[in-house]
């Protein structure tokens, strides 16, 4: 069977900007039949996001991600319906999910590295595995859960930087759900400013390209900052550190300013305000949210049920055709995306 599929064309090199051709697509011979233990299944929806650039070159800088090989098909998370199954726990026409997902339009899989998803828990979304009831919910969840330490009724103020991507929008949301008396988001336009503050419950929220963050900061939070989702790194978070509180807490998310710089990661702070990070015991822990398995099944269940209650409001931007998965992680790696970003390969359930 002929499929199509993305490979990775070329590498950026560490320190450039990813563009989309640095992704080609072409075709590739699946076989007819699978082996036992393995599935065959229709892609659906393909996710891109931010820790994909460290595949992007010939080392990730990490111990936990492999790099992509060029010529070589590229993967992430995806979900896809069985088409075939030689694997217990799987029958034709099941949802399924995973993380090493090839960028393909039909795939044979081992199924040991699959989990079956219920698409009840979405409303029939399918999507939204991938995003706020997937990975990028639970990294939200439990890094505020684990790293946050939120109290509620204790007056704490939360800063989200890069709160209208796909881990910043349910951070503000799941703060303030946690017990956050006051949430202030930081992005990059005026709509996703009035998105975050309209449309997510987002108490204020700050255009970092417009005005004085630092005196925007200020302003908004006058007792200062006791909760930081930090999600990109740079200057902004500089800014936002040097006005958090005595013991106060930043969650390491991401540093996207910093993913075509070759640096460490997480990248050190510059020495004025690792001195105040220390002066004022500011934890600042790397955090990881594949450390914490054993809370995934009860995190997608609190996601699904605030989703259902219409607590956790959901946003994506979606890309279609596999031709376009470049161009949608090269927009999404730039701000392009409100939410998660989302690339769907085909609505077809039909088998």
């Amino acid at each position: 069977m002929i499929v199509q599929r993305v490979v990775l064309n070329s590498r950026p090199g560490k320190n450039g900007n990813p563009v989309a051709e640095n992704f080609r697509m072409e075709e590739a011979n699946l076989p007819d039949n699978i082996k036992e233990g393995q599935v065959k299944a229709k892609t659906l929806y393909l996710s891109v996001d931010p820790y994909m650039r460290c595949r992007m070159n010939e080392d990730t800088g990490s111990d936990y991600i492999t790099p992509w090989q060029l010529s070589q098909v590229t993967e992430g998370g995806g979900i896809g319906i069985i088409e075939e199954s030689k694997h217990g726990n799987f029958k034709k026409g099941d949802f399924v999910t995973s993380f090493m997902w090839p960028w393909q339009t039909k795939v044979i899989l081992d199924g040991n590295g699959l989990e079956k998803v219920d698409p009840k828990l979405v409303d029939g979304h399918l999507s939204y595995f991938l995003g706020a009831i997937g990975m990028p919910g639970l990294t939200s969840l439990i890094g505020i859960q684990e790293k946050g330490h939120i109290t509620s009724g204790s007056n704490q103020t939360m800063v989200v930087s890069g709160a209208a991507g796909a881990c910043g929008s349910l951070a503000g949301q799941i703060g303030h759900l946690l017990g956050c008396s006051r949430v202030v988001g930081i992005c990059g336009t005026q709509e996703k400013c009035l998105f975050l503050t309209s449309d997510l419950g987002f108490d204020a929220a700050i255009n970092y390209k417009k005005g004085n963050v630092a005196e925007q900061l200020r302003e908004l939070c006058p007792d200062g900052v006791d909760v930081y989702f930090d999600n990109v790194g740079g200057d902004i978070s500089d800014t936002v550190i040097s006005q958090m509180t005595q013991n106060s807490h930043i969650i390491l998310c991401g540093q996207i300013s910093q993913y075509n710089k070759d640096v460490p990661y997480p990248p050190p702070l510059p020495a004025d305000i690792e001195a105040i990070r220390k002066e004022r015991n500011i934890t600042r822990e790397r955090f990881l949210v594949l450390n914490y398995k054993d809370k995934f099944e009860s995190g997608i269940l609190q996601l699904s049920q605030w989703f259902k209650e219409g607590k956790l409001k959901i946003k994506e931007t979606t890309t279609n055709g596999l031709e376009n998965m470049g161009a949608a992680f090269q927009s999404m790696m730039t701000g392009g995306n409100t939410g998660k970003q989302i690339v769907c390969i085909s609505e077809d359930t039909s088998l």
